[in-house]
């Protein structure tokens, strides 16, 4: 029997799950055993899935779990360096080079465990079969816009927080961009067509901001790219890869510019080929941008767990995606899982034979 154990998010601001109740109680109805784990944090209420038939056991419980469960969470796990031995699904941000991801496959090796990164989860044409991309651009598209009221009035953007839905959200952002008494900001998105680039501007639009809307036709010349300059906002969803154009390089501190505020919802500054080179690590709820230059100002927004600030929205989105490949977890060795797991066992022994 197929055992799934849903984690308890560890990460501050993180309320998002990967499974709803009616999720559980389906693949209940397939034959799968499934724990939940009990968590005040939590979008969806324990007792709910409680009710599905899930067993429920205590918060953080996950690393005394049987050893066939497959351990199932979104964000990251407590860096306590401990061997895993258990097969884990999680964002693990693990194979673009990134000092915390190199971390993390040492101790996978070291257990014995197994990472199936929800990034690499793909069809059999290479598709992602689930994503929080509509959520992370609508919500980046937001902090963006914040960071440029707060410029607006002489200061920089503040703490954020997360919302009980999108209306609360844009009525709150609604109203502390009118409070600036400035026309509208000029907005670039690039990769507009993907989930990310469609639900960044589907923002901006309710937000009655003009925008431009770029993909691969527009950037396929490879730079460099003066229009994004040009604009008062940029909002990147290209991720980080090999022979990824460079939209800002390093230069665009310097004065001359329009462009006020970057939005870099795929953000990967670790990574060698990030497309926004004027910045090198993330931001945070409580510092929701950096200042990069002054005269005038530059902000870079870079919150890497975006879709968190409408939890609500984004779990029940992707659950929905996320079901049908969750079913197929007792065919473990074939499919998008099977070639989740290669890619893994890929990395690891790259790393650790060098």
């Amino acid at each position: 029997m197929t055992h799934l154990w849903v984690r308890a998010e560890s990460r501050p601001n993180e309320d998002r799950v990967g499974i709803t109740p009616d999720g559980v109680a389906s693949l209940i109805a397939q034959g799968f055993a499934v724990t939940v784990e009990d968590s005040p944090r939590r979008v969806l209420p324990t007792d709910a899935y409680a009710r599905a038939g899930a067993a429920i056991a205590p918060e953080g419980s996950w690393p005394a779990a049987p050893d066939d469960a497959i351990v199932f969470g979104l964000k990251e796990l407590p860096d306590d360096g401990t061997p895993l031995r258990h097969r884990h699904i999680m964002f693990g941000h693990a194979f673009k080079g990134q000092p915390a991801g190199q971390a993390l496959l040492r101790r996978f090796a070291a257990g014995g465990g197994t990472l199936y990164d929800l990034e690499y989860l793909t069809d059999d044409a290479g598709r992602r079969l689930a994503a929080f991309g509509y959520w992370a651009g609508y919500a980046g598209a937001a902090v963006t816009l914040e960071a440029w009221a707060a410029q607006m009035r002489g200061g920089i953007c503040g703490p954020v927080h997360a919302y009980a839905d999108k209306e609360l959200m844009l009525n709150e952002l609604r109203a502390r961009m009118d409070a600036t008494g400035r026309p509208r900001p000029r907005a670039l998105v690039i990769g507009a067509k993907g989930r990310v680039g469609s639900g960044a501007a589907d923002l901006l639009v309710a937000m009655g901001v003009p925008v431009t809307r770029w993909d691969m036709a527009e950037t396929a010349h490879g730079g460099p790219f003066p229009e994004v300059l040009a604009h008062d906002l940029f909002v990147n969803a290209i991720l980080a890869r090999p022979g990824a154009p460079v939209f800002v390089p390093a230069s665009a501190v310097a004065p001359g510019r329009a462009l006020a505020v970057i939005g870099d919802v795929a953000c990967d500054p670790a990574s060698d080929f990030s497309p926004v080179k004027v910045y090198d690590r993330t931001t945070s709820w409580d510092r929701p941008v950096l200042r990069v230059a002054d005269q005038p100002p530059l902000d870079v927004m870079a919150i890497d767990n975006l879709p968190s600030l409408l939890p609500r929205e984004s779990s029940l989105d992707y659950a929905g995606q996320v079901l049908p490949v969750l079913a197929g977890l007792d065919r473990i060795d074939d499919g998008p899982w099977g070639r989740a797991g290669a890619l893994f066992r890929d990395h690891r022994d790259r790393l650790t034979q060098t």
